[in-house]
C-alpha cells in the first residue's frame, strides 16, 4: 500500500506541477501580445487546452535538453552563462511553441519572458510541494546512499573534514560589535556556545592576495602589495589577473596547498592545490574558465539563475536607494557609488555568493576532506559605504545566515565536520587622499618629481587609476571581469620615459623609478629628483616612507626616522602609532625581491581610527594602522589552541594545516606564540621595541 500511496503522491505532484505551469501561461497569454493561444470549444476557458499542451511539452523538453544545453554553455563565464540561461530558456520555449500547433509567438522575446516565468512558478510550488511531503528529502537519501556505496563505506567513520568559511574584510573588532548587537546571531551562537573567537594579525600587505596566497600555497613572500611592478620583466602584476594568480600558484608548486588533498576551493583567487574549483579566479581564464570554474552546475536548475536574477533585481535597487539616502543626508566620508558598481555589488553579494555557497552545500553531502570558501559581499559593500554602517550590517547578516545554512548542513552530512569562520583582513575607514588633499598620490608624486605637470598620458593613467578601476573591491573585480570572458588584468599604462609608477593598495603606496636600474636608495632618489622624499615625508596625508640607504634601509617620517636593522630611532618615532609589530612587518618585506623604491605608508588618525587611503574607497585595506591588520579567527574548542598572538598569513596556514590534519581525541592546551610564530625581537632600552 505504501508503495501505490507513494505512486499517487507522486501523481498528484505532477499534476499540480502541470497544472500551475498552465495556469502560469493562461495568465501570460492575456498580458503578452507576442503570444497566442488558439481557442477551443472548452467553453469555461477556452484556451486552457492550449496552455496545457504548452506547459506539458515545455516541461518535456527542458528536462531533456536543459543539461545538454548547459553542457554546451560551461565554457563560458558565469555572469554570460547567467544571461545565457534566460535565452536558452526561451530558445526551448520557441521550440515547444513550434510544436504544439494550438500556439502561435510573434515575439520572441515574449517567449524568454514566457519560460522565465514557467520556471519560475514550477520551482515556487515544487518547493511548496517538498515542504509539506517527504519527497524531496527521500529522493536527496537515495541519492545520499548511492553516493557512499559507490565511493565508500567508510566516508562515515572517517576522520572529521574541515570547513573553512572566509568572511572577506571583516575585521575582528567588528565582529565582536556586531555580536554585541545582535547583527551575526549565528556567529555568536558558536562563539558562545562550542567555538573560541580570536583576533590574528596580517602582513604588510593586509589583501586578499597576501593573506590567500599564504593561507591556500604557504607563502606570500616576493608579495609586497596588491598591485606590484617587477622592474625585471618591466610589467605590472595584480591580484585580480588570472594569469598573474596563476603564475603565483606555480611559483609555490613544491609547498603542498592547503586544499591539495580532497579538498575544494570555492571563491578564492587561488586553488589552493584543489582540482575542483568554483569561481576561483586563478582558474578563470581560456578553456578552464568553464569547465574548469565550476559554476555550471549551479545553473542546472533555471529555477536558479531566476531567484538570483531575482534578488540581484532587489540588490541594485537597494544599493541605488541606500546610496541617494547617504547623500541626501550628506554622510561623511563617502565616495562616489555610481557606474558599474551597483552590478558589481549585486555580483558580489547575490551571484557570487549562490554559486559558491551552493557548492559547498555539495562538497559536505559528499564527504570532502576539506572545503574553503570566500564570502564577498561585506568587503565589496564596507568600501563603498563604510566598514558599520547599516547597510553594511545588513549585508554582514545575510552571510551570517548563509553561515548558519552551512552549519546546518553539516549537521546532516555522514561525515562529521569542524568548521572555522576567519577573515583575511579588516578594513580601516577614512575619507580619501584625493578628497583630503585635491590630487592623487600619483599626481603629488609626479608634480613633487621636477617634472611640472605629468604628461597626457600620465595623466590619464592616474586619473584612471583613482576614479575607476579602485571602485570595486579586488575579489568583484576579478570575479565579474573574468566572468565575462574578459580580461581581468587591471592593465595599467607603463609611463613615459623618466616618469614614475606610482600604485595604490588601500593606504600603501609604492613608487617605482624604472629609469633607475635595481633597488634605488636614498642617494640616487634624491640624486634623480631633489627634494621628493623630503617633500613626501613631511606631507600631511603620509606616515612614513620606507626606503633603502647605504648601509641598510631606513623608515623616514616628517619628525624623525628609524633604522630598519637596528630598530634605533631618531626623533620622533613615525611607526608610534601603526601597532607593536609595524617594525617586524618592514623589516620582512625589506628581504622582497620587488619592493617598491619607496613604500609608501599612508597616515593614520588614531583618535578617529582613519586612514587617508590611494584609492577611491571608504573602507580601505592593504597597509597599516587602524583595524585592517586585525582579522579574526572562529574555530572548535576541541581543536588545538592557535597561538596567542598569531601573527602572518604563513603562519595561519600553518594552523589551519595541524587542524585539518588533527585526529579525533587529540587535545592540545593553549600556548603563548613562540619564535617561530611571532614577529622577531628587536631593540633595547633606548631604541625602536616594537
Amino acid at each position: 500500500m505504501r508503495t501505490v500511496g507513494g505512486v499517487l503522491r507522486i501523481l498528484v505532484e505532477f499534476l499540480v506541477l502541470w497544472g500551475s505551469s498552465a495556469f502560469a501561461v493562461l495568465v501570460l497569454d492575456r498580458i503578452l501580445r507576442g503570444i497566442t493561444l488558439d481557442p477551443s470549444s472548452f467553453a469555461p476557458l477556452p484556451t486552457l487546452p492550449a496552455a496545457l499542451a504548452v506547459a506539458l511539452v515545455f516541461g518535456i523538453l527542458n528536462a531533456a535538453l536543459w543539461p545538454l544545453t548547459m553542457r554546451f554553455m560551461s565554457w563560458i563565464g558565469p555572469v554570460l552563462l547567467f544571461v545565457g540561461v534566460f535565452l536558452a530558456g526561451g530558445a526551448i520555449m520557441l521550440l515547444t511553441l513550434s510544436l504544439v500547433p494550438v500556439a502561435t509567438v510573434d515575439e520572441p522575446r515574449d517567449a524568454v519572458v514566457l519560460a522565465a516565468v514557467v520556471s519560475l512558478v514550477t520551482s515556487v510550488v515544487s518547493g511548496a510541494i517538498a515542504s509539506r511531503s517527504d519527497t524531496a528529502y527521500r529522493l536527496m537519501q537515495v541519492r545520499r546512499n548511492r553516493f557512499r556505496l559507490r565511493r565508500n563505506a567508510a566516508r562515515v567513520d572517517a576522520a572529521p573534514g574541515l570547513l573553512c568559511i572566509q568572511i572577506d574584510g571583516l575585521g575582528y573588532d567588528v565582529l565582536r560589535r556586531a555580536i554585541a548587537d545582535g547583527v551575526t546571531p549565528g556567529l555568536a551562537k558558536l562563539v558562545r556556545e562550542t567555538h573560541r573567537l580570536v583576533p590574528w594579525h596580517t602582513d604588510w600587505s593586509s589583501q586578499t592576495g597576501a593573506t590567500q596566497l599564504a593561507v591556500l600555497h604557504g607563502s606570500n613572500h616576493n608579495v609586497p602589495a596588491f598591485r606590484w611592478y617587477d622592474k625585471t620583466t618591466g610589467r605590472i602584476s595584480v591580484f585580480s589577473n588570472p594569469a598573474d594568480n596563476e603564475q603565483r600558484e606555480l611559483e609555490r608548486a613544491e609547498i603542498p596547498g592547503l586544499l591539495a588533498h580532497d579538498g575544494a576551493s570555492r571563491g578564492n583567487l587561488f586553488t589552493g592545490g584543489a582540482h575542483d574549483n568554483v569561481l576561483v579566479v586563478s582558474r578563470m581564464r581560456g578553456a578552464r574558465l568553464g569547465g574548469g570554474a565550476g559554476y555550471s552546475d549551479y545553473f542546472a536548475d533555471p529555477a536558479s539563475a531566476l531567484r538570483t536574477f531575482i534578488r540581484m533585481v532587489a540588490e541594485l535597487q537597494r544599493e541605488l536607494r541606500q546610496a541617494l539616502r547617504q547623500k541626501r543626508k550628506d554622510i561623511q566620508p563617502r565616495v562616489s557609488r555610481g557606474g558599474v558598481y551597483p552590478f558589481v555589488r549585486a555580483f558580489a553579494t547575490v551571484l557570487a555568493t549562490d554559486v559558491t555557497a551552493a557548492a559547498v552545500v555539495g562538497d559536505l553531502i559528499k564527504g570532502r576532506s576539506i572545503a574553503y570558501v570566500d564570502l564577498i559581499g561585506y568587503d565589496e559593500v564596507s568600501h563603498h559605504s563604510g566598514i558599520s554602517r547599516p547597510e553594511t550590517l545588513a549585508v554582514l547578516t545575510k552571510l551570517d545566515e548563509i553561515v548558519e545554512m552551512l552549519l546546518a548542513v553539516t549537521e546532516q552530512a555522514d561525515r562529521r565536520y569542524r568548521v572555522v569562520v576567519l577573515s583575511d583582513h579588516g578594513q580601516s575607514q577614512g575619507a580619501t587622499f584625493r578628497q583630503r588633499y585635491g590630487e592623487t598620490l600619483g599626481e603629488l608624486v609626479v608634480r613633487l618629481a621636477g617634472r611640472g605637470e605629468p604628461s597626457a598620458e600620465g595623466r590619464h593613467r592616474h586619473e584612471r587609476a583613482a576614479a575607476a578601476s579602485p571602485k570595486p573591491g579586488a575579489e568583484s573585480r576579478a570575479y565579474a571581469a573574468a566572468s565575462m570572458h574578459a580580461s581581468a588584468a587591471d592593465e595599467e599604462a607603463l609611463p613615459s620615459a623618466g616618469e614614475p609608477i606610482v600604485l595604490g593598495s588601500g593606504n600603501l603606496g609604492l613608487i617605482y623609478f624604472p629609469h633607475l636600474p635595481g633597488r634605488a636608495d636614498v642617494d640616487a632618489i634624491e640624486a634623480a629628483h631633489p627634494g621628493l622624499l623630503t617633500a613626501l615625508r613631511e606631507h600631511p596625508g603620509i606616515g612614513f616612507l620606507f626606503v633603502a640607504a647605504p648601509g641598510g634601509s631606513v623608515v623616514l617620517g616628517s619628525g624623525g626616522q628609524v633604522d630598519v636593522t637596528t630598530g634605533e630611532v631618531t626623533g620622533r618615532d613615525p611607526l608610534a602609532v601603526m601597532g607593536p609589530d609595524a617594525l617586524a612587518k618592514i623589516r620582512r618585506t625589506d628581504t622582497f625581491d620587488n619592493v617598491a623604491d619607496i613604500m609608501v605608508g599612508g597616515m593614520y588618525w588614531p583618535e578617529t581610527d582613519e586612514v587617508a587611503a590611494f584609492e577611491e574607497q571608504v573602507g580601505s585595506h592593504g597597509g597599516m594602522g587602524g583595524p585592517q591588520s586585525t582579522p579574526f579567527l572562529i574555530y572548535p574548542v576541541d581543536l588545538p589552541a592557535a597561538p596567542e598572538p598569531l601573527h602572518g598569513a604563513e603562519n595561519l596556514h600553518k594552523v589551519l594545516v595541524g587542524w585539518r590534519d588533527h585526529s579525533p581525541g587529540v587535545h592540545t592546551p593553549a600556548r603563548k606564540a613562540g619564535p617561530a610564530d611571532a614577529p622577531a625581537p628587536h631593540a633595547s632600552a633606548g631604541r625602536h621595541d616594537r
